[in-house]
């Protein structure tokens, strides 16, 4: 899906990857035989040869065991270190200049681990987190207010799981205060099923997890590259300082634009807003330990 989606933006010739043999090639002949109906003259290929990401501007990772039922982010920290591994000293070795989109699970802690296998600068490596959580935020208030979801800015940051941070104070419908529409609890109310959102479609699919939501948020972050907009988007960020948090990778809002990440926005949090994000750094910093035995390269 979001290949599809890349490709309708007309962002520039895809490769899909996949480790089982005929998958990811089966899916850019499905793709190729759309062209006609869609009347959009893409190139897309498919292929098990990691190599092929050889010289790649823009390189999305979603590899990786996706969340079953009850399973949180965390539970996947040591599968997906494994996959991770892999495919970052690939990246490393082959696109030294890409630009990296991580959307693997535990995404703050998967960043996290991309950049530093990489070695890469922190502006080429980022998370898709909490552009997804902004997007769930605004369409659960604009259906409880019954408006279009496009009169609704939203701000979440915090780590991409049960410890992201909606910002209801720095919610605006076309302009105005959230709080001029609804009441706190109802606002409250919002806010707990946006960080939900994410585990209640894993346990209503059964298998898998959400993916049209996510291939779209991957989808205008790839666009905010490759069309250098310089766009505000929220994203998980390596933080040396920023916020007064340094070491870690976490979803805060950044200027996205050709070379990455080129700004990161520093929000003024009032003092709950501010222990909300430190607890949820904390959470992050807490597992970053069991990455541990990932980092080492031998």
């Amino acid at each position: 899906m979001a290949a599809l989606r890349i490709i309708q933006e007309d962002l520039g010739e895809v490769v899909l990857i996949d480790k089982l043999p005929g998958l990811a090639q089966g899916k850019a002949y499905d793709l190729e035989d759309a062209r006609s109906l869609l009347k959009y003259n893409y190139k897309i290929s498919g292929t098990d040869d990691i190599s092929q990401i050889r010289d790649s501007d823009i390189i999305v990772v979603t590899a990786g065991l996706p969340r079953k039922p009850g399973m949180s982010r965390e539970d996947l920290i040591s599968i997906n270190a494994d996959i991770l591994k892999d495919i970052s000293l690939s990246i490393k070795k082959l696109s030294p200049q890409a630009i990296i989109i991580v959307v693997t699970n535990p995404l703050d802690l998967m960043t996290y681990l991309t950049l530093r296998l990489t070695g890469f600068s922190p502006a080429k490596v980022f998370g898709m987190g909490v552009t997804l959580d902004a997007s769930r935020f605004a369409d659960l208030i604009a259906k409880e207010l019954n408006i279009p979801n496009t009169d609704v800015e939203t701000m979440v940051i915090g780590s991409h799981g049960e410890g992201m941070l909606p910002l209801p104070r720095l919610t605006k419908i076309k302009g105005v205060a959230l709080d001029k529409f609804l009441d706190k609890a109802l606002v409250a109310e919002l806010a707990k099923q946006t960080i939900e959102r994410g585990a209640k479609i894993v346990s209503l699919l059964g298998s898998g997890s959400a993916y049209f939501a996510p291939s779209a948020a991957i989808s205008d972050l790839a666009k905010a590259v490759a069309k250098d907009e310089k766009r505000v988007l929220g994203v998980s960020s390596y933080l040396s300082g920023e916020y007064g948090v340094s070491d870690i990778c976490i979803g805060v809002p950044c200027r996205i634009g050709k070379q990455g990440i080129e700004k990161i926005i520093s929000l003024e949090l009032n003092r709950e807003e501010h222990d909300a994000f430190v607890r949820s750094c904390e959470s992050i910093r807490n597992n970053i330990a069991l990455l541990k035995p990932h980092i080492s390269v031998s």
